[in-house]
């Protein structure tokens, strides 16, 4: 199996600095007032000069990215910023728009910094399912367009429903291995608890997208609380053992 990875989402320097003591693989810079929520271009700079060479850094431009054009300067702004990953939401697309969207924002990215790696994402609630189901058609998309993976996130956070509330385990599985099926990375995030992650691991996803879990419950403001370092130790320990023991061999 490769290596599953960590995901934390972090606002800025200082929570980064507590994500990386804690052991997460990648880094993920973004504004937690929504699901995709946009940083600052600097605030990523400043997010990649304290992230060790070994770990990656990640960001969002946006959940819906309904003109091509719009999303491939934006792709562009972050790589350029220090993004090694960038996510590009393409919530309320049907499949030939959002293929059509994703597709010109590669070509960009891989026409100015081709070792960028991109993921699509997509979202788990009912409603964004019936124009588009992540689990069943986005590898179509991804596929044609030549992402390197796909995220399946939740939309509406204000609802306080999380990734399970929308998919079941099995439904899970297949997704993984619809996208493994393709050379595709497997993504899962939307307001996922320490308890379920052990399970989610088992699916054999390739990335769990985490913030809410990394907070102190007493520091937590909607989901603007501060990441800890000990709360992010205990997330690693759900992985699988041999994959804390690849981890630990890379730290």
């Amino acid at each position: 199996m490769e290596k599953q990875r960590l995901l934390i989402s972090v606002r800025g320097r200082n929570d980064a600095i507590e994500a990386v003591a804690g052991g997460a693989h990648i880094i993920d810079v973004e504004y937690p007032g929504s699901a995709l929520g946009t940083p600052y271009p600097l605030n990523i700079q400043a997010v990649r000069k304290y992230v060790p060479g070994d770990r990656l850094v990640a960001t969002n431009i946006g959940e819906k990215q309904h003109v091509w054009a719009t999303a491939s300067q934006a792709a562009l702004g972050v790589a350029i910023a220090g993004a090694d990953i960038i996510k590009v939401g393409l919530a309320e697309l049907r499949p030939r728009i959002a293929t059509d969207v994703m597709k010109k924002v590669v070509r960009n990215i891989k026409k100015w910094a081709p070792e960028k790696t991109l993921i699509a994402a997509f979202f788990a609630e009912e409603e964004l399912r019936k124009i588009l189901d992540p689990v069943a058609h986005s590898q179509e998309v991804a596929l044609t367009a030549k992402a390197n993976g796909i995220l399946i996130d939740t939309f509406f956070k204000e609802r306080g429903m999380g990734l399970l509330d929308h998919l079941t385990i099995l439904e899970i599985e297949a997704f993984v291995e619809r996208c493994h099926q393709n050379n595709l990375e497997a993504w899962v995030a939307g307001s996922i608890m320490k308890e379920q992650m052990s399970g989610l691991w088992r699916t054999g996803v390739d990335v769990i997208c985490i913030r809410e879990a990394a907070t102190k419950k007493e520091e937590r403001r909607g989901r603007m609380g501060k990441v800890s370092k000990e709360l992010v130790e205990e997330l690693v320990r759900t992985m699988p053992l041999e994959q804390q023991c690849l981890k630990s061999a890379s730290s």
